[in-house]
């Protein structure tokens, strides 16, 4: 029953752990981590509720709890150093980053956090404003908040540019 489960969501699951990520060893690491949280905690799945929104939250929380400990050593963003993150991108394969998003990427990257997840979950993960909203634990509402200030902030860093 688990394994038909990771192989009609593992993909997404994983689309999801590298953009929250963007490196692929942190993605892949991510990605077993949610299974093995789901699979502990699959007795207390509500089957009432879908499936691919409770394995969200499980990576979306775990991916919280990594920040929380990075941000204790001291680490920004997971880099030790601008020079790095920039490897870890170029390292993502080309047809996940098209070239002509490359600005947009980098705004998205540069959003404070919460904001970052709500956009990656939202229009990059494909999730309704709910599912974005159930799977951060917080209400609708702050969702289309978050939303609006990113795309506002987005915006205005891009205002050079001819995105939008």
């Amino acid at each position: 029953m688990f394994e038909e489960r990771i192989r009609t969501c593992g993909r997404r699951l994983f689309g999801l752990c590298l953009k929250l990520c963007g490196e692929r060893q942190d993605a892949e690491d991510l990605y077993q981590d949610t299974w093995l949280r789901a699979y502990a905690a699959y007795a207390r799945y509500d089957p009432q509720k879908p499936f691919e929104g409770w394995l969200t939250r499980i990576c979306v929380n775990l991916y919280r709890d990594r920040l929380r400990r990075r941000a204790v050593s001291r680490l920004f963003n997971g880099f030790s150093s601008n020079e790095e993150k920039d490897r870890a991108l170029e390292s993502v394969p080309a047809q996940e980053y098209p070239e002509e998003d490359a600005q947009l990427r980098s705004a998205v990257d540069e959003l404070p956090e919460k904001l970052r997840m709500a956009v990656i979950l939202y229009y990059f993960y494909g999730l309704e404003i709910n599912g974005t909203a159930e799977a951060l634990g917080v209400p609708p509402g702050t969702v289309k908040s978050r939303l609006s200030k990113a795309r506002a902030l987005l915006k205005e860093r891009l205002q050079d540019e001819e995105l939008f």
